[in-house]
């Protein structure tokens, strides 16, 4: 940028040591020179050689000497000082205009510094910063990107599918006693493996994310919709056709009913997700390193986020049309599709670093379906029928399913207008260590 700048601009520092100044120092207006070439620059001026011509005096030719650069205020080289770290790591200026407009410095902002708005003024800032020699470039091999190698974080994602489907098949073959003890066996080993492809590669949360970031009662809330999805539907029919008295008699009288086929689909699905959100980022920090403004990266990361989260959609519904036909059981397309797209939004903006918004709309989700599912209980008692009446219309309208489908459903949009917000800002996609 080398236009902009240039009158209120008294020199850019030489070198890191010129940091160690007081942005009082450069505020000030007069003192010493503020490099040792600006020294030697004024020790020219000061005692000229003799072989060159003597400088025009200001009364020979009548006019006011120019006021010296040197004593305006210069707001940008404070700024610069109190965001020294993040202008030396920058590798272009959309990386200084994520850091900025991380701590709050907007375009309104950006104005009593000069400048019309924040890439404007990161701009500048990048221009006559010394930035450290140590910055990694952006590639598809960015640490930052992919932190772990390709191969490592696909065996990692396809670990819960894998072990969901041998703890379904392992209930199928299984009868009696054993039965119980195979299914409890399966979903701890499902835990484990969800935990494990959560823990590295593009689904996992920011290196160094403290833990308070993360609301908590965020694990529950996901366990809850994943055990609903499970059980949830085969509890609610037992329960409307029924009551509580015929409850203890068809658990004990045979198997619970259970929906198997939309949880092994979403667990599967893990490997779609992560390859989503792996090419997100890379293609979003690409974008990031060659657009030429704020508004110019948001528009053209709209249209990647949008795009990914359809083609994941669609490899969704694929998995669950596949599970439900091997499974012979209903492929449940609303409620699987639901859940699968809130589960996805949230882990992106955790990703991401932002843990309020999907935390929120897991308990959401979660809350009206345990809601749902208490009212029907408790509209079987008496005198307190009217409490199951929204619950009996949707299930009478619609089925089972409708309850998860509307509640998934429902958080997953509002959660897809919140990330179309937030992770088209630059500042989602600063290094991981800058604050978000």
């Amino acid at each position: 940028m080398s236009g902009l700048g240039e009158l209120d601009r008294p020199g850019t520092p030489a070198g890191a040591e010129a940091w160690d100044a007081q942005p009082g120092e450069w505020l000030g207006g007069q003192g010493e020179p503020e490099s040792e070439t600006e020294k030697a620059r004024a020790d020219d001026d000061a005692d000229p050689p003799t072989d060159r011509p003597a400088p025009v005096q200001p009364h020979a030719t009548g006019r006011k000497p120019a006021p010296a650069r040197r004593g305006a205020a210069d707001p940008v080289k404070a700024l610069m000082h109190r965001h020294r770290e993040l202008c030396e790591r920058a590798v272009d200026p959309l990386e200084i205009a994520a850091g900025l407009e991380a701590h709050g410095v907007t375009d309104r902002t950006a104005t009593r510094f000069r400048h019309r708005d924040v890439f404007s003024l990161a701009e500048e800032m990048y221009a006559r910063v010394p930035r450290a020699d140590t910055a990694v470039p952006h590639s598809d091999t960015d640490a930052a990107t992919t932190p772990a190698p390709r191969a490592a974080w696909a065996v990692r994602a396809l670990l819960p599918g894998v072990l969901c489907a041998a703890a379904v098949t392992g209930v199928r073959l299984t009868d009696g006693r054993a039965r119980p003890a195979v299914a409890v066996a399966g979903v701890l080993a499902v835990a484990f493996g969800v935990r494990m492809a959560l823990g590295r590669g593009p689904l996992s949360t920011p290196p160094g994310t403290p833990a308070w970031r993360t609301p908590p009662g965020t694990r529950l809330w996901t366990y809850w919709l994943l055990a609903y999805a499970l059980l949830g539907d085969g509890l609610l029919s037992a329960a409307a056709d029924g009551g509580p008295d015929n409850l203890p008699t068809g658990l004990a009288g045979g198997p619970w009913p259970t929906a198997t086929a939309p949880v092994l689909a979403l667990t599967l699905a893990c490997v779609p997700a992560a390859w989503c959100a792996h090419h997100f980022a890379v293609r979003a920090r690409r974008k990031l390193a060659t657009s030429r403004g704020l508004e110019d990266f948001a528009d053209s990361v709209q249209p990647l986020l949008l795009g990914t989260f359809a083609l994941f959609l669609c490899a969704l519904a694929a998995l669950l049309a596949l599970c439900g036909a091997v499974l012979g059981e209903p492929a449940a397309y609303a409620q699987g599709v639901a859940l699968g797209a809130l589960l996805l939004l949230a882990r992106l903006l955790f990703v991401h670093g932002f843990t309020r918004a999907p935390a929120f709309a897991l308990g959401a989700a979660a809350a009206t379906e345990a809601t749902a599912l208490a009212l029907d209980l408790i509209g079987r008692l008496p005198d307190c029928g009217f409490l199951s009446t929204p619950v009996e219309t949707l299930l009478g309208s619609w089925g089972p399913g409708s309850i998860p489908a509307l509640a998934c459903g429902a958080a997953a949009l509002t959660l897809l207008f919140h990330t179309t917000r937030t992770l088209t800002r630059a500042s989602a996609h600063a290094p991981a260590d800058e604050p978000r």
